[in-house]
């Protein structure tokens, strides 16, 4: 250690004298300087362990003792004895369940059982014989070869979807994670990686170790990637880690559970957990429906490849990176890299996509043909504003109808209440379109336009013209008409709803706005969003068709699949 054992009994009195101290606790120096690898700049790390089964804080007190920052901590031979016990159940279990242990539970018995007693020893020996050196050594080699095995089979996935650069960092991880396990194997189980080096210098010298030092300090990137995902492989084999050999004909592409696919027209949605919505580009959308569930990777690569869909890697890759699909492989579950100690595991979800409007009647707005844009709202509010937004072209098609009839009857204040209905559906469209939901009331959808941005600005002043017209006679009622035309044509142009059915014209146009509203339908009532109105759950459960007509059988397969043609 660098400081002596008085220096050390010193700053530990000291430190008990400025606290509120269990009585006649053990006191335990822990962490770097315990293991000997501390410096001047590392902190004094003090464990204080008091009699029974009480639970102390676990916060930690922070304290500056003669230029030396000092850390105190304190448990209960209780909740000591508790969190020995728990590693010490897993001693022989199987890897993945050791895996499973947290980094937390893990360097709390690694800090107590490396500890150097500086009062009470005899405590502290009797709560050690709970977790034998030799079983902590044989998790620890097991639980970082665990996390080795799983980082180099996803690097093996991203080499194979030639993410070349992204698969030479994770391989790298993935030594790093083997020369852990190699070195716990050899009673260093410390589990911060900073002190690696240290630790392998203290274990000595040797081909290994060399080797080590030679592939991490290599470049990894460009052309020098490829190569290193190999080479990796080979040290961490030769490191004891198992499992992981260099065969991308292992790795199977399988379904996520609770994702889910909804197509509304020609976009294709992707939903995962009921809570975020990705709206895939063309290109993007190709490759996912290409995805045949329970192939190798290799055989998907390549049926996107036979699909038309040039640079189908990288695109499967951020279908993996967004937790879309997951990769499994052959005899072992799931692949799940993680880095111990760093960044938490699982899916990434990138910022929110900027396409403006959010949404069109056919679907998310995307920013190109590769795009996995992730929708910036709620799943369950992009539901409830789309269906908001079709009902709201059904509503102006309605008062269109009502405004031709009162015109024609010559019935003013009728037609004058029509193209203010007509204003209000379609100005709830466009909020929707952007968003908005829940919507304003129709009193409010004119002035409510200022959320939105500043490129609305012709359909605003096209509203406010509208909001103001009257109709008192022929002449009116018909320049009324030609505004609310030109009104409706700016919105449905806005809100990709330009060839809308005349809803309320004929039978096969009527059926037309069925069929639209039911894509929506079917989403929003998968994802629990509010209905635009109560007799939406009657097209529903009669599968698109009019209530009082037979259901057609094609109706109900046209969406809610998930890639691979599995039903949601």
């Amino acid at each position: 250690m660098i400081l002596s054992r008085e220096v050390l009994s010193d700053l530990a009195d000291q430190a008990l004298a400025r606290i509120g101290a269990p009585p006649d606790c053990a006191v335990l120096l822990e962490g770097s300087i315990a293991e000997g690898f501390g410096n001047s700049s590392s902190d004094i790390d003090f464990l204080l362990v008091g009699d029974g089964a009480g639970d102390l804080p676990t916060m930690p007190s922070i304290l500056f003792i003669d230029g030396r920052r000092v850390e105190i901590r304190t448990r209960s031979a209780g909740q000591l004895t508790g969190q020995l016990q728990s590693a010490a159940a897993l001693a022989g279990a199987g890897p993945r369940r050791i895996a499973r242990l947290s980094e937390d539970l893990l360097n709390r018995c690694q800090r107590f059982l490396h500890g150097f007693p500086l009062r009470r020893g005899e405590l502290i020996d009797d709560l050690r014989t709970l977790l034998p050196a030799g079983d902590f050594s044989a998790l620890m080699t097991s639980w970082w070869a665990e996390h080795s095995r799983q980082s180099l089979r996803h690097a093996i996935a991203l080499a194979e979807l030639e993410e070349y650069d992204e698969a030479a960092a994770w391989a790298k991880a993935g030594l790093l994670q083997a020369a852990k396990s190699w070195a716990a194997g050899r009673g260093e189980t410390y589990l911060e990686p900073k002190w690696l080096s240290l630790q392998l210098d203290r274990i000595g010298p040797g081909e290994l170790t060399r080797r080590y030092w030679h592939l991490t300090g290599a470049p990894a990137r460009g052309a020098a990637a490829g190569p290193m995902v190999g080479a990796c492989l080979e040290l961490a084999r030769d490191l004891g880690v198992t499992g992981c050999a260099h065969d991308p004909g292992r790795l199977t592409v399988s379904r996520m559970p609770g994702v889910t696919t909804w197509q509304t027209g020609e976009q294709v949605h992707v939903i995962r957990g009921k809570e975020d919505v990705f709206a895939l580009g063309t290109v993007a959308a190709a490759a996912w429906r290409s995805l045949v569930w329970g192939r190798s990777l290799p055989e998907v690569r390549a049926a996107a490849q036979a699909a038309g869909v040039d640079g189908a890697g990288p695109l499967i890759a951020t279908f993996l990176r967004y937790g879309l699909v997951q990769m499994t492989w052959h005899g072992a579950g799931q692949v799940t890299p993680a880095l111990p100690l760093a960044a938490p595991a699982g899916p990434v979800t990138p910022p929110p996509a900027t396409a403006v409007p959010v949404l069109q009647l056919g679907g998310a707005k995307v920013s190109g043909p590769r795009a996995v844009d992730l929708v910036p709202l709620p799943a369950k509010r992009f539901g409830a504003a789309a269906m908001a937004l079709g009902w709201s072209n059904v509503l102006i098609e309605n008062a269109r109808e009502d405004l031709a009839g009162a015109l024609d009857r010559e019935q003013w204040r009728v037609a004058e209440l029509a193209v203010s209905r007509a204003l209000a559906a379609g100005l709830r469209g466009l909020l929707s379109a952007h968003g908005v939901n829940p919507l304003p009331p129709d009193s409010e959808v004119l002035p409510r336009l200022s959320l939105l941005p500043a490129g609305i600005a012709p359909i605003r002043q096209a509203a406010q013209q509208l909001a103001e017209r009257t109709v008192a006679g022929p002449a009116e009622g018909d320049a009324a008409r030609a505004s609310l035309d030109d009104f409706v044509a700016l919105v449905r142009q806005a809100v990709g709803a330009d060839v809308f059915p005349s809803s309320f014209e004929s039978a096969g146009e009527w059926q037309a706005t069925l069929d639209i509203g039911y894509d929506w339908l079917r989403l929003g009532a998968y994802l629990d969003s509010a209905m635009p109105i109560d007799e939406a759950r009657d097209l529903l459960a009669s599968g698109g068709a009019q209530p009082h007509v037979a259901a057609r059988s094609a109706a109900a397969g046209r969406i809610g699949h998930t890639g691979g043609g599995d039903d949601a």
